[in-house]
């Protein structure tokens, strides 16, 4: 008697096994992704986004916040007596973020190859939740500091942040159609424009609701009584609002099922692999009914068949340290890295851009409070929104290399211009360039560095690899703003307070330009299963599932016919 599983959902389903007949564990395998990888794209590929991307919503969210966070902070406790953080408090708010990221990005990954995606999904959402309450509730006291709480909880949110990264992008991987993987992935991962944007609108709408209590004061040092109450309720409802889409996608990420190629390369279990495989591409709720008797009768017999060596650092290392496998690793975490220092530099420039569509400033604190957040609105529906949309609808069928390498030497011309001539260009050239580098950062490597290390690693390597090419990029964004944005105060001046802005854009310049030799290094994933690209490693005597060596012509792909 089938005994069902618990678990599953209308975001990520499984199935009745209808490949219980075929005796060769391989071929079940093969037959099996096949229904995964030629599935026409329905509903079911559109839920998995919607899932998936709704924690890129919450990420982007509270990243985005951080800059209003600490704006309103040095408003409500005024830590120099003019309404500002202290620059060391400023960069360490804005860091820890970062830093955590960098913490869940490769710890996560690594679980996730080591315990399955299943176990993972979900627990990272559940700190984000947590952390973020818990920042929104935080008061100082006689024996703490605001800031110093808010860096703890910020830390551990970051966690949270960083094993979303590798998490979403390979179960949206591994669950998507061959023929639409970039775009769905693209699609999850372009869900952070609209983070953004949802933070800038909600500052908006918490601006206006207070604005009686603020258009009264001229300055942040002047922000006292009502309008300081105010103030402190603002940033308060404003990051405890990010939980809110987390909260809606909990459910769904607790209760998916685990990957059928976790459970066939990694986990060994054909007869549960098989049952999720269907059930997933059937559109039906919970897990896929298997006799456990046979189960583990299969798995029994199967398993010299498909033995692999469990995930482990030494057999991470082991593998890595091969060159041909090395160097796609390289590739892909260092283009990652180059990106993010430059990607997150360009804020550097937002006053300047912001003051020139007349949003920089104001006479009181309730228009610079609602001229930030309204022009940040602008900013980002005229180039990042439209540059994550663009990849979404051209990396299928362009392909991600090309759209990474015309990325990287658009931008890399773009830093050129706009450091070399910036003592040239007006404020409204400055806009247009900012606009065209917003544009080409998502419609290039900003997409596809995220898309391509959940697509060309083999599944049991795959998600400690995007994690550890992940984590490169936030140490390029931990690089950018607390090594190379302070020098653009360098020969600071009362008249001139950024005189090497410059020649900060000229460094990112030459960021952009090494982009272009990393993005060299990896493969083009496009339209290819996840079986096939992971042929073009160097897998010693073995193959993905490990079959013996002569077995490698049937697993090419699921789509793709044993060569005779």
């Amino acid at each position: 008697m089938a005994v069902k599983t618990a678990g599953g959902n209308s975001a990520f389903h499984n199935t009745v096994n209808d490949f219980a007949h075929i005796e060769d564990p391989n071929e079940r395998r093969r037959l099996a992704l096949a229904e995964i990888d030629k599935a026409p794209f329905g509903w079911y590929h559109v839920r998995a986004i919607l899932v998936a991307g709704t924690g890129f919503f919450t990420d982007s969210y509270d990243i985005f916040c951080v800059s209003l966070l600490t704006i309103m902070l040095g408003v409500v406790y005024k830590h120099d007596k003019s309404g500002v953080l202290l620059t060391p408090q400023d960069t360490a708010i804005k860091l820890s973020t970062s830093a955590g990221t960098v913490l869940g990005q490769v710890g996560f990954g690594a679980l996730a190859d080591i315990v399955g995606r299943k176990k993972m999904y979900g627990l990272e959402l559940i700190l984000i939740i947590v952390a973020t309450l818990a920042q929104s509730l935080v008061g100082p006291g006689p024996g703490t500091s605001v800031v110093g709480l808010i860096i703890f909880w910020r830390v551990l949110m970051g966690i949270g942040i960083g094993g979303d990264y590798p998490l979403s992008s390979i179960i949206t991987s591994e669950f998507a159609t061959t023929k639409w993987r970039g775009a769905m992935m693209g699609a999850v991962f372009a869900m952070q424009g609209f983070g953004q944007l949802g933070g800038a609108i909600v500052m908006v709408c918490l601006t206006v609701g207070f604005k009686s209590k603020l258009d009264n004061v001229s300055s942040y040092a002047n922000c006292t009584g009502e309008c300081q109450v105010a103030v402190d309720k603002m940033w308060r409802a404003l990051i405890g609002i990010g939980i809110v889409p987390a909260v809606c996608a909990l459910y769904f990420r607790l209760t998916i099922p685990e990957t059928p190629r976790y459970t066939f390369d990694v986990a060994r279990d054909i007869e549960k692999a098989n049952a999720d495989v269907n059930h997933y591409v059937s559109g039906k709720r919970g897990e896929g009914d298997v006799d456990e008797i046979t189960a583990a009768t299969t798995r029994q017999a199967s398993i010299a068949q498909l033995e692999v060596p469990k995930a482990s650092w030494s057999d991470f290392f082991r593998f890595y340290g091969k060159l041909r496998n090395g160097k796609i690793l390289f590739g892909t975490a260092m283009s990652w890295l180059l990106l993010d220092v430059a990607f997150y530099g360009l804020g550097l420039n937002s006053s300047t851009v912001l003051q020139a569509i007349g949003y920089g400033g104001g006479a009181t604190v309730y228009h610079k409070l609602y001229n930030l957040a309204a022009g940040n609105c602008i900013l980002i529906c005229a180039g990042a929104i439209p540059g994550y949309w663009l990849a979404v609808a051209t990396i299928d069928t362009v392909g991600r290399k090309i759209l990474q390498l015309v990325g990287f030497v658009m931008l890399t011309i773009l830093f050129l211009i706009w450091g070399f001539a910036y003592h040239h260009l007006s404020g409204h050239a400055m806009l247009a360039i900012y606009v065209l580098i917003q544009l080409f950062f998502n419609w290039g490597p900003n997409t596809t560095t995220f898309i391509v290390p959940g697509e060309c690693f083999p599944t049991r390597y795959r998600s400690t690899s995007h994690g550890i090419s992940a984590g490169a990029g936030k140490i390029g964004s931990i690089i950018a703003q607390g090594a190379i944005a302070p020098l653009r105060t360098r020969g600071a001046t009362s008249k001139d307070a950024n005189p090497w802005l410059n020649h900060v854009m000229q460094i990112f310049s030459a960021f952009m330009f090494a982009g272009i030799f990393t993005t060299l290094l990896i493969p083009e994933t496009k339209r290819r299963t996840l079986e096939d690209l992971a042929m073009d490693w160097d897998m010693g005597n073995e193959s993905i599932t490990g079959a013996p060596a002569a077995n490698k012509s049937i697993e090419r792909g699921s789509d793709e016919e044993p060569k005779v």
